[in-house]
């Protein structure tokens, strides 16, 4: 199916499907896109679509209206693209729904783009593209920190002074951590498809790889060869914390019975087609303890490196024990204090790279732009997410591809995992 959209003049009509965190730190990053407008919301739940809906028209990003259904947002006139923001678990489920509508005739689209993970395991993912390929659409795949600014800019430096000079980067080194997400579905394996290699890893192989790629070379320029995984629960199975878990959440999160990794590390052999060797190590984590979430990032080379720490942010805060406030996220994304000396993100949608990422995708289905991800792409990293755990699983390096890894399941999204004991009994 081709799905041709006759474009109006004016900027392109955005429909966001999902209401939750990750799209209201999309709806951030659209204030500094020129070339779009927020103009519907939906979500399951319509009270959550109608307050997502009223923060974008406070936002002046659009006039956003609730849906509700996707289909109804294919449907109206004004949206021309969808972004895909919703839980890992309804992934497959909306952009079924998407196609539905699409193929019945009721709206046409220009674009659709998707949050990490495309899907929670390599079958899901590639149903994922076979189905945006069957809607003809422009797709783009939503990895914010490829976009991020220092990031962009230490790369292109990086590769066009020190690598031009003495030969290519050979070791990337990418990693997120934070104290652990906001909604029970992230700590419920088989909704999210893991823990959290699943859920932050994505960004992090995703990052590695692009670091050590030279500006202008395809991704497959650099070939994985070879992947090393290993995860761990270190805090929150412990007693006190799945108990906190348990007061947070209620029955729908057990980590006592059903935990996930919150501690997982990769290390990936990548081959030129000159047959070097190059690495990417990377890590993420739900137990880190300090101001709040931390990315961080390497790429060095035979005379030269970069790095970068997002909480390196430039401005820095004092509050004395005698101060007084709420709990809050004022400071830094998923801040764990409120007192001492606390680094402050002062625009965290900037920082991420989510500004960049989105007015990027924008210019793309406008026709602007090629996409410089695309579902593809986000096939790839979930085929490297999965090698990851089977990898862990089984306690040793694996050659890229393993076989069979399209039938593969992690076992803690199958709700089999058991902690650290997984890995004792494996080897």
């Amino acid at each position: 199916m081709i799905n041709n959209k006759t474009r109006r003049p004016g900027p392109l009509g955005v429909g966001f499907v999902g209401s939750g965190f990750n799209a209201r730190f999309h709806m951030q990053a659209f204030q500094a896109v020129r070339d779009a407008e927020v103009r519907g919301v939906w979500s399951p739940n319509l009270s959550h679509a109608s307050a997502a809906a009223a923060l974008a028209r406070s936002l002046d990003i659009g006039e956003a209206k609730a849906h509700g259904s996707i289909r109804d947002m294919v449907a109206d006139p004004m949206i021309e693209a969808l972004w895909l923001t919703g839980p890992n678990h309804m992934r497959l489920e909306n952009m079924e729904e998407i196609v539905h509508a699409l193929e019945s005739g009721v709206g046409t689209l220009r674009g659709i783009a998707c949050e990490k993970p495309l899907a929670r395991n390599l079958a899901e993912a590639k149903r994922m593209v076979a189905l945006v390929e069957r809607a003809g659409v422009a797709h783009g795949y939503l990895e914010n920190q490829l976009f991020a600014p220092q990031i962009e800019a230490g790369r292109t430096r990086l590769w066009a002074r020190g690598a031009a000079s003495t030969g290519r980067p050979y070791l990337a080194r990418a990693s997120e951590e934070h104290s652990g997400p906001h909604a029970p579905w992230f700590w419920r394996g088989e909704l999210q498809g893991g823990g959290v290699l699943n859920d932050m890893m994505c960004h992090s192989v995703l990052l590695v790889r692009h670091l050590l790629t030279q500006p202008g070379s395809a991704a497959a320029s650099v070939r994985p060869v070879r992947i090393t995984g290993h995860v761990a629960s270190l805090k929150w199975s412990r007693p006190p914390y799945s108990e906190e878990l348990s007061a947070a959440f209620g029955q729908e999160v057990d980590y006592a019975k059903r935990p996930s990794e919150d501690f997982a590390s990769v290390t990936i052999e990548f081959e030129t087609p000159e047959k070097q060797i190059l690495i990417g190590e990377a890590s993420t984590s739900w137990s880190f303890v300090g101001a709040g979430l931390r990315l961080s990032a390497e790429l060095l080379g035979p005379e030269y490196s970069m790095s970068w720490n997002s909480l390196d942010s430039g401005l820095n805060l004092f509050f004395s024990r005698r101060v007084r406030g709420g709990v809050g996220e004022d400071l830094v994304e998923k801040q764990n204090a409120e007192l001492g000396l606390m680094p402050v993100v002062a625009s965290e949608a900037a920082a991420y790279g989510y500004e960049n990422e989105d007015r990027h995708f924008v210019r793309a289905f406008l026709g602007k732009e090629t996409p410089r991800l695309t579902f593809d792409d986000g096939l790839e990293v979930v085929s490297l997410l999965m090698a990851a755990y089977q990898s862990a699983e089984l306690g040793k390096t694996l050659d890229y591809p393993p076989p069979r890894l399209e039938s593969y399941v992690p076992a803690v999204a199958r709700g089999e995992w058991k902690g650290n004991k997984n890995e004792q009994d494996s080897k």
